[in-house]
């Protein structure tokens, strides 16, 4: 099996950066918070001394990867598209990450993490113009609505995430009825994109 499925409090200690890959548990008990701010495995400690400049950019596309949980040849693609696409490629690369379907899932409020906005859309629990998408990775355009069905809306989980978190709605996104639809209003520009990602080291590692 490709994906990760070791604990993901490993991923934020070899990245030596919070990836909130688990939502709001990330902020009451984490590994980054004194206890092991260093690198995962045997040698971690001894890891702590400068990278190369090869070594940094490799580790911003690792925890770009990261925190929108994409494979490897699936980010590839996704760079390959955007150097393609008219504009920055650092920006396109961002707004095709940020548009994923998965993603606006998780930025609606209706999944504490992208991993469990991932399995609510592969389960079926998401629509996308009233017609259900079970693809994780679908590409929203402008004007398209997201919604989640109504069952999966009086579920005790989505509603415990909603009340507790009360993450902000992108300015790309707008609210609709009773919060369980979004529409995107626009791809969204770099300056609405708040993932701390340095996206122009990416551009150089893939550009050697």
């Amino acid at each position: 099996m490709a994906r990760y499925t070791g604990p993901v409090c490993r991923q934020c200690r070899r990245e030596k950066v919070k990836l909130y890959l688990k939502g709001e548990k990330c902020d009451k008990a984490c590994p980054m918070d004194g206890k092991k701010p260093y690198p995962p495995g045997e040698h971690g400690k001894d890891r702590q001394r400068q990278g190369s400049e090869y070594s940094t950019q490799l580790r911003e596309k690792q925890k770009a990867r990261r925190i929108y949980g994409i494979l490897e040849k699936q980010f590839a693609n996704t760079y390959n598209e955007a150097n393609h696409a008219a504009g920055i490629t650092g920006d396109n690369l961002l707004r095709m990450l940020e548009l994923r379907l998965d993603n606006v899932t998780f930025r609606a409020g209706w999944a504490s993490s992208r991993s469990q906005a991932r399995q609510l859309v592969s389960h079926g629990h998401v629509t996308v113009n009233g017609k259900r998408v079970d693809i994780p990775s679908y590409r929203l355009k402008k004007g398209d609505t997201v919604a989640l069905i109504a069952k999966t809306r009086e579920n005790i989980q989505v509603r415990t995430t909603r009340d507790t978190m009360a993450r902000r709605l992108p300015a790309w996104l707008e609210a609709e009825g009773t919060g369980f639809e979004v529409k995107v209003l626009n791809p969204p520009l770099r300056e609405q994109i708040d993932t701390q990602i340095r996206e122009q080291l990416i551009v150089e590692l893939y550009s050697k």
